[in-house]
């Protein structure tokens, strides 16, 4: 494994941002830039042997400070949405900033994917490390995260998350990276076939935001336990459309430990890839909307033109006991790896 880094520019608070690029004997590779902690790149060998950047992104840094979509990015404190920007914990009320309509989204008005982490070589994988302070974003407890990178002669991508704090508070992570297996630059991900290893789903409301009720999946378009083109089924006249126009869902995944999550497959570009967790939940968003205006060499990213497949704890779990706690305890550490395989 040839692991090389080199500066991607600096940032507005001063400081120097990194790009490591990962490659293996057979050409594939991967780059992460410590700016949020963002995947930018991963490109892998379609059919016929040519490499195709399978994801969502910027070419430069100022691109990444401006962006609202967390392309490629790990998000946190917590990720996906938290009901009116509150929780309650240990008997305490906490106020987050309100970002989404009526929710909390992704850490806050400056959540982790906007901040430059420390980052570093160790062997043949990349380590990044951030420190959130107590209070930040509203949060309760100093919180250290780490995540580690590693990229495989498999053309396997590895991402360790580890998190530890000092006193309770309140975690869920993913990295939010946006997939095309035709290539970042394809016209659509509509055609892509998709297996979701889930018989249940957490049912949203008008403002994406999960009601506690989980739902079987059969039956209805979010049945993904047979593969299925992503289109086949989603202008379908079902209630859980009827704002979003889309998938924006967190599936409820059968199994438990390291197991296959999902599976998504191109046709055109004969790209498979594998997406494997530990976690017990998966958010299947594909962007009815443009997630933004150009991407890479300048070309807008259009309308259900990627997927994103975000390991996680269910949303609003803050709100809804029953669900997979999210509380982090000051006596036990968190640590997840989410596996996404490419062949």
């Amino acid at each position: 494994m040839n692991i090389t880094k080199q500066p991607f520019g600096v940032t507005s608070d001063g400081d120097t941002a990194y790009l490591y690029c990962l490659k293996n004997s057979e050409g594939a590779y991967v780059t992460i830039t410590s700016y949020g902690c963002r995947i930018v790149s991963i490109c892998v060998p379609d059919r016929e042997g040519s490499l195709r950047d399978v994801c969502l992104g910027y070419d430069t840094l100022a691109e990444y400070e401006k962006d609202t979509a967390s392309f490629g990015a790990v998000v946190g404190r917590h990720a996906n949405r938290i009901e009116k920007g509150e929780f309650t914990l240990n008997g305490k009320t906490y106020t987050l900033a309100v970002n989404n309509g009526p929710n909390h989204l992704h850490g806050g008005l400056r959540g982790f994917h906007h901040y430059n982490w420390d980052s570093r070589i160790d062997g043949n994988k990349v380590h990044f490390t951030r420190v959130s302070p107590d209070g930040e974003e509203g949060y309760p407890g100093t919180l250290t995260m780490h995540v580690t990178y590693s990229w495989s002669e498999d053309n396997e991508l590895c991402i360790l998350y580890e998190a530890e704090t000092d006193q309770d508070t309140v975690f869920n992570t993913t990295n939010h990276a946006y997939f095309n297996l035709d290539g970042e630059d394809a016209e659509t991900a509509l055609n892509h076939i998709l297996m979701i290893n889930a018989e249940q789903f957490t049912e949203s409301d008008e403002n994406d935001l999960t009601t506690g009720r989980i739902l079987p999946v059969a039956g209805t378009p979010m049945d993904f336990t047979t593969a299925k083109p992503i289109g086949q089924d989603i202008r379908a006249d079902y209630y859980q459309f009827k704002y979003s126009k889309t998938y924006d869902h967190n599936f409820v995944l059968s199994g438990t430990g390291l197991t296959e999550a999902a599976v998504l497959f191109s046709r055109n570009s004969g790209i498979r890839m594998t997406c494997f967790t530990d976690q017990p939940g998966l958010q299947l968003y594909v962007p009815a909307k443009s997630p933004s205006s150009h991407g890479k060499n300048g070309r807008s990213y259009p309308a259900y033109g990627s997927v994103c497949l975000e390991t996680q704890h269910f949303p609003n779990a803050t709100s809804h006991p029953e669900f997979p706690s999210v509380i982090l305890t000051a006596d036990a550490p968190f640590k997840s790896k989410t596996i996404y395989h490419f062949s």
